[in-house]
């Protein structure tokens, strides 16, 4: 773990309210904390730099040190009860479909007490199916199948002790053989002391379903669970086969005490008893639901239609929601602070350490004409990215620029992002910001850029923040999960919006709200690339969380499976707008359409940008070539490039000012959406012709209009030569238009 870390409650605090810090520090001594307002993240010493303000705040000072703990991987949680208790007997059944059944031991139906003693629990381990009871003596006795099962293959596993007997069991059936496997198994010994059965099973402790354990959960599960039951009597494996179905065993046997039907309320953090006690439970670090299960046949791609088909949780060892973490110290914004980008600092041994968040305006109350609104979506979904970076050239020049030196390529503890894949391989669909985000922070570098810094989202965002600031703009900052939560009202009353370098991620609030506001005489201006690209999810009893489906197309770190394009927090088709109809051309005129490595090349101006409604734009900008710099690559057109396509919304209006040109067209590829086969595309054009990014202006309704560039690296070239330069002058002269009184632009 790092040295010194933390996170915030939330990310977005107006006036008037209360966000509170919590902080994991490894030193002996106190750590430090006073705040500070964010102006510039970027530690290249050829930009800008570090930037930050002191702001006076009554948490400053000295805390406690002490280590908080990350507790990684999902499970289900039911509450002891009374049904749980005085059991003499019990058959424990599951259905199971295992990613890494050579892990180890993995835990599927448990009620452990501290340690090994009492409690009984159903695991798999390298050599199968396995069950375990505690005795009175204080450790356990075991019993496994031995036989090894198979990778992603559907398998029914159950255990059951006879408490008249002894006899304890651990069988495992396979769903669908596979020939010349032998999988089928099952093991049994006696659980006996003098001569007499004498088990342990009677604890305080909850039930785990996908881990083992009671109060402290350990061996977690790797892979879908279905239909897990506990009944009260010690079943035959000939009885066992009928209990296996989704809600079959609630229907069966009075010996049933809980029967838990996944295929029940699948949008929540719920798991549902169907059976007499009504023994419901909760999920913790959100395991993913809206999977196939054992019944999927493909006739129904949505859960909703079908839920019986979808009633497995795929469960990981390292997924994570919320760390869970106490309270170090609050901060209550008063009135009168300035709206914009702040941070907890932290320092303890000479180690520093920030977190972010973003003082909004007082609510109901913009305090200028112009707000940039934070992708605080995009943070979330990239949070912890692993991108394999973490090299001796990445190393040496951290040193060198005293950068940001932790990644999480070295520290997989407080969960990866949606880019990365669990360790069974299989993609990561849901992220939170309730857990240290390492590459939320000033001079974190994403890349070794050698012709520039090499940042990315929050740092690289700041040069918007730090453009505003050295040439006096005022501001707002509010961020998507405020337009989320409120819609259109929150933004309707601003001149300009304005987004920074990458608003990938939407919601479908957000996407209508800023819809509806340029439609209604606003004034957006998207300065980054690859914007409104993906769809995401979000839940009102999973606050801080968003959900991300890989399906269908679009350039992607891994692919959704069959079936599971559908998100389990709203349960809406997930993947790309353009999927949902909804190209980003029909936004901001102009969408994703290829990508590369982290380098910029420059925009050539077109007759278009000549034209005299366009001719404000350009006004003091007597260059023909734009952004042929900057701190992003190199150049103000790079990484990631958007083009305007009237086929896919771009208004026939809409003027193409600029465009990109000389992108090495060995590196740069066309977005997989836009390939029909190895030589056609979607437009029809030759690929090197859609690889470039475009400026376009257009006007909307009553006075509303779009400007937008295309490119992840523009904000990049803002300070270039002491902000005196055509990519500056440009969105200069373009700000201070769109912020007067509404209308003709």
């Amino acid at each position: 773990m790092l040295p010194l870390t933390g996170y915030a409650d939330r990310f977005s605090v107006a006036p008037g309210e209360t966000i509170e810090f919590k902080v994991s520090s490894a030193a002996a001594e106190p750590y430090e904390a006073r705040l500070v307002r964010v102006i510039s993240g970027d530690p290249n010493p050829a930009g800008p730099g570090i930037k930050e303000e002191p702001v006076e705040a009554p948490f400053a000072g000295s805390y406690r040190s002490r280590l908080q703990a990350v507790p990684l991987g999902s499970y289900a949680k039911i509450a002891d009860a009374s049904a749980l208790r005085g059991l003499r007997s019990f058959t424990l059944v599951a259905t199971i479909w295992p990613t890494t059944p050579a892990k180890g031991r993995q835990g599927i139906l448990s009620k452990q007490g501290p340690g090994r003693g009492a409690g009984f629990a159903l695991f798999i381990d390298e050599r199968g199916a396995g069950a375990l009871v505690g005795d009175e003596a204080g450790g356990c006795v075991e019993v496994g199948t031995g036989k090894p099962l198979r990778e992603r293959a559907w398998y029914r596993v159950w255990a059951a002790y006879d408490g008249r007997t002894g006899r304890l069991a651990a069988g495992q059936a396979p769903l669908q053989s596979a020939v010349g496997v032998d999988d089928t198994g099952e093991g049994m010994t006696t659980v006996t002391r003098g001569g007499r059965a004498d088990a342990a099973l009677n604890t305080g402790a909850p039930l785990l379903v996908a881990a083992l354990g009671g109060e402290a959960p350990a061996a977690h599960f790797n892979g879908k669970i279905e239909a897990p039951c506990l009944l009260s009597a010690a079943l035959e494996a000939t009885a066992v086969a009928a209990l296996s179905r989704p809600g079959g065993a609630g229907e069966m046997s009075p010996a049933v005490v809980g029967a838990w039907d996944f295929s029940l309320e699948i949008s929540s953090p719920r798991v549902v008893d169907r059976g007499p006690n009504q023994l419901h439970g909760l999920l913790v670090n959100l395991p993913a639901r809206g999977m196939r299960g054992s019944r999927w046949n493909g006739d129904e791609m949505c859960w909703r239609h079908a839920p019986d088909q979808y009633a497995a949780i795929h469960f990981h060892d390292d997924d994570l929601y919320d760390c869970g973490w106490e309270t170090d110290f609050r901060f209550t914004v008063p009135a009168g602070l300035r709206s914009g980008v702040y941070a907890a600092r932290l320092s303890c041994g000479g180690v520093e350490e920030m977190i972010p968040f973003f003082v909004r305006p007082p609510r109901g109350r913009p305090q200028s004409t112009a707000c940039v609104l934070v992708p605080t979506f995009t943070y979330i979904v990239y949070a912890n990215i692993a991108r394999k970076v973490t090299d001796d050239a990445y190393r040496a020049r951290v040193r060198a620029w005293n950068a940001r030196p932790w990644t999480a390529d070295e520290h997989r503890d407080y969960g990866l992002s949606t880019y990365n894949t669990h360790t069974d391989g299989s993609g990561i669909c849901y992220s939170s910001r309730l857990r240290p985000i390492l590459n939320l922070r000033s001079g974190f570098l994403a890349y070794v850029d050698p012709r520039g810094s090499g940042v990315r989202h929050l740092p690289a965002d700041c040069y918007l923040i730090d453009w505003l600031e050295a040439l006096g703009h005022d501001y707002d900052v509010v961020t998507d999960e405020d337009l989320h939560a409120e819609g259109l009202g929150l933004i309707a009353p601003y001149q300009v919006v304005l987004t920074p370098t990458h608003p990938e991620y939407q919601s479908r609030v957000t996407w209508d709200a800023l819809a509806a506001y340029v439609a209604r005489g606003g004034r957006l201006m998207y300065l980054g690339g690859n914007g409104f690209y993906w769809r995401v999810g979000l839940h009102a009893e999973v606050p801080g969380a968003v959900e991300i489906r890989r399906g269908e197309g679009g350039i992607r770190a891994w692919a959704a499976e069959p079936g599971e394009y559908y998100m389990s927090f709203d349960g809406q088709y997930g993947g790309l707008w353009r999927r949902n109809g909804r190209p980003p051309q029909t936004l901001c005129g102009v969408g994703f359409t290829a990508q590369g490595p982290f380098e910029g090349s420059y925009y050539r101006r077109t007759p278009a940008s000549r034209d005299p409604r366009a001719a404000w734009i350009f006004e003091g900008v007597p260059d023909e070539i734009l952004g042929d710099f900057g701190l992003s690559g190199g150049g103000a057109a790079g990484f990631e490039l958007d083009r305007a396509d009237r086929r896919l919304g771009t208004p026939g209006h809409a003027l193409v000012l600029a465009s990109s040109e000389k992108h090495d067209l060995k590196k740069f590829v066309l977005v997989h959406e836009d390939w029909l086969s190895h030589v056609d595309t979607w437009p029809g054009d030759p690929p090197e012709k859609l690889i470039r990014a475009d400026m376009v202006y257009f006007e909307a309704p009553d006075g509303g209009a779009v400007f937008s560039v295309g490119s992840i690296t523009f904000c990049g070239s803002l300070s270039h030569d002491g902000y005196r330069n055509n990519i500056s002058r440009i969105v200069d002269n373009v700000l201070r238009r769109f912020r007067t009184a509404r209308g003709t632009p």
